[in-house]
């Protein structure tokens, strides 16, 4: 919870893909409150007021994931919320002339995308934001599974993280200062 509250307000990007880990991380206890409050509540030096909190914040995503079936794999509706605002977030920008850089950045990241998507079937269910996410998310398994990546998938990944962290700072500057504001009639 502690950790959710600064990403969210920091960077997007890193957000929805700690939530995701989170949501992977209650999968892996089974959604056994008890299991997470030994694992990973327990080494928390908080008060007991904040504490309290930390429970209830995991025992609500326990609830969410139960109540949405997500039990064993897929994504929070929450944390599909944040996909869906970042989608129309970039579809704004790739469509203002205000923003070409945005759209310079993407176009360099779309072979990489269209290459994911080409080895991953799965991928083809997704638009592209996602696979990125999906990518970046992917090579955080990897890396703490310790295991290696390719030359090639190690550009792809840069060219991506570059992308996907040019999208979440104008959606922080965007949350605090509405760039479309003056677009609107």
């Amino acid at each position: 919870m502690i950790i959710s509250q600064a990403k969210r307000k920091e960077n997007i990007a890193e957000y929805l893909l700690y939530m995701w880990q989170v949501e992977d991380i209650i999968r892996a206890y089974n959604l056994d409150i008890e299991k997470i409050k030994t694992a990973i509540i327990d080494h928390y030096d908080v008060d007991e007021k904040t504490r309290k909190e930390i429970i209830d914040w995991w025992e609500g995503l326990i609830m969410m994931m139960q109540h949405e079936g997500k039990q064993q794999s897929g994504h929070l509706q929450i944390n599909k919320n944040v996909l869906i605002r970042l989608n129309d977030l970039h579809a704004e920008l790739l469509k203002s002339p205000k923003h070409p850089e945005y759209g310079a950045e993407f176009y360099k990241t779309l072979p990489f995308i269209v290459e994911l998507r080409a080895k991953t079937p799965e991928s083809q269910q997704v638009d592209e934001l996602e696979t990125c996410f999906n990518a970046l998310y992917g090579t955080l398994l990897l890396k703490l599974q310790g295991k290696e990546m390719s030359k090639d998938t190690q550009v792809a990944i840069a060219q991506i993280s570059h992308f996907i962290g040019t999208l979440a700072a104008y959606y922080k500057k965007n949350e605090e200062s509405p760039i479309f504001a003056d677009d609107i009639q």
